[in-house]
């Protein structure tokens, strides 16, 4: 007797588990724009090696922005800021600045 009950009830389980789905809910919020690595365009050797920078040292940490995203000025600070936590010198970090200032 015990076992049509343990029987009954782990068929009743494998049917409710079964027969409920959930969706995903969807994000209401405005996506941010990130940078598209998927594009090609054909860039001088100076400015293809900080766009390079740019990927390898950045994307370590956090998704890349679009250059556009934000204005010469804006991005000065930020680039200032992140130099120290992605260790890159300041030629380095010129040759990003000068990849970012080419894509305004």
């Amino acid at each position: 007797m015990k076992s049509k009950i343990l029987i009954l009830a782990a068929v009743v389980l494998l049917l409710v588990s079964c027969g409920t789905q959930k969706t995903a809910s969807v994000a209401t919020t405005e996506p941010v724009p990130v940078f598209d690595t998927t594009k090609t365009v054909a860039l001088a050797p100076e400015l293809e090696a900080g766009k390079n920078l740019y990927e390898n040292s950045c994307a370590r940490c956090h998704k890349l922005y679009d250059a556009k995203k934000f204005t010469q000025e804006e991005w000065k600070p930020i680039l200032t800021r992140m130099q120290k936590k992605a260790k890159l010198d300041d030629t380095q970090m010129a040759s990003i600045s000068n990849y970012f200032t080419s894509q305004l």
